[in-house]
C-alpha cells in the first residue's frame, strides 16, 4: 500500500502560454489528508482501491495506490474520443467522415450504434460522442479501426506515448479488454497516469480550444457515472466523467471512474478512481461497491470546500 503527494516538473509549468488568464485561487487546499482517508475507506469496504487526485492549478497530485496497475475497462474511451478529436484537428480525419458498420462484429452494450443499424453507419464525430457519453462498445471498436488501420488498439497506446503517458496501454478490442484478472498487464493503467493524461486532454494544449470544450461538454453530458464520483461532489458544481465497469466471473468486480470537477474559484481538479470490489457478485454490481466511488468524491469535496 502506498500513498503520496507528487508534483510535476517545473518545466511543465513553464510550458503554459504567456498571458494565460489564471483562475483566482483563494488558498491552497490542504489535500495532504486525502491519502489516509482513502486508505481508511479501502479498509472499511475491502477490495483494492486506487485513487489519484490532480489539482490542475498547482499540478500537485495526491493518491492512494496511485502508481499500481488497474484494469482500464471503459475509462479508456475518454482517451479514444480525445484521440479522434486530435486527429480531426491535425487534418488527418474529417469529422463528417462516414463510418460503415459493415464488417464490424456486433458487441453488447452498444445502445447508439444499435439504434442506427438501419442507417448502416455513423459519422466519425457522432461515434466519438457515443463512445464517450454512452460507452458504446461498437462505436469504440469502429473508431479504433478507423484510427489505426492494421495496427489495432496498439495505435492508441502509441498515441498516448507520444503525449507523455508511459504507463497506460490498450491491447484488445471491446469487450475482451474488460477481462483483467490478477497479474494481467494488458489494458491497464495507474490512477496517477490516467489523472495526468485526462487533465492534459481536458485542460491542456493537445486539443484546439473548440474541440477541448467539446470534449469537456461530452463528459458533462455523460450519465453513466452519476452514482460514482459525481455523486460525492457538491451539488451545483460543474463536473463530468467517464466510467468503466468490469463484471464477469473469474475476477473481482471492477468499478472505475475518471472525473473532472470545476470547484468555484479554483482551477479544475481531475480524479481517477479504480476500485476492485472484494469479489464478483451476481446478478449485478452491488450498490455498496458502487458507493465507494461516491465516498471518494465526498472526500475530495471536503478538501475543495476548505476556505
Amino acid at each position: 500500500m502506498s500513498f503520496s503527494m507528487t508534483k510535476l516538473p517545473r518545466r511543465a509549468l513553464l510550458a503554459a502560454p504567456l498571458g494565460m488568464t489564471l483562475l483566482p485561487v483563494w488558498s491552497a487546499p490542504r489535500a495532504d489528508r486525502l491519502p489516509p482517508s482513502l486508505a481508511a475507506l479501502e479498509r472499511r469496504h475491502g477490495g483494492r482501491l486506487g485513487v489519484a487526485v490532480l489539482d490542475t492549478g498547482s499540478q500537485r497530485l495526491w493518491g492512494h495506490r496511485e502508481d499500481e496497475r488497474f484494469g482500464l475497462c471503459s475509462t479508456f474511451k475518454l482517451l479514444l474520443a480525445a484521440a479522434v478529436l486530435q486527429q480531426i484537428d491535425a487534418g488527418r480525419l474529417a469529422a463528417d467522415r462516414w463510418v460503415p458498420f459493415h464488417g464490424a462484429p456486433k458487441v453488447p452494450n452498444s445502445p447508439v450504434t444499435d439504434a442506427h443499424q438501419a442507417a448502416g453507419g455513423m459519422t466519425l464525430l457522432a461515434l466519438a460522442q457515443a463512445t464517450q457519453t454512452t460507452s458504446d462498445n461498437l462505436a469504440a471498436n469502429l473508431l479504433m479501426r478507423e484510427l489505426s488501420g492494421d495496427q489495432g488498439p496498439q495505435w492508441l497506446t502509441q498515441w498516448l506515448r507520444e503525449r507523455g503517458d508511459a504507463v497506460t496501454r490498450i491491447d484488445r478490442w471491446e469487450p475482451e479488454m474488460n477481462h483483467v484478472p490478477p497479474g494481467e498487464v494488458r489494458d491497464t493503467s495507474s490512477p496517477a497516469a490516467m489523472a495526468r493524461t485526462a487533465a492534459l486532454l481536458l485542460t491542456g494544449p493537445v486539443l484546439q480550444p473548440p474541440h477541448r470544450e467539446l470534449l469537456q461538454g461530452w463528459t458533462e453530458a455523460t450519465r453513466t457515472g452519476l452514482k460514482r464520483l459525481r455523486a460525492g461532489f457538491s451539488e451545483g458544481w460543474r463536473a463530468g466523467d467517464k466510467t468503466g465497469t468490469g463484471w464477469r466471473p473469474g475476477q473481482a468486480d471492477k468499478i472505475n471512474d475518471v472525473a473532472i470537477v470545476w470547484p468555484p474559484g479554483r482551477a479544475p481538479w481531475v480524479v481517477a478512481a479504480y476500485y476492485e470490489a472484494p469479489r464478483h457478485t451476481e446478478p449485478d454490481l452491488r450498490p455498496q461497491d458502487i458507493a465507494v466511488l461516491a465516498a471518494v468524491g465526498r472526500e475530495v469535496t471536503k478538501v475543495l470546500r476548505q476556505p
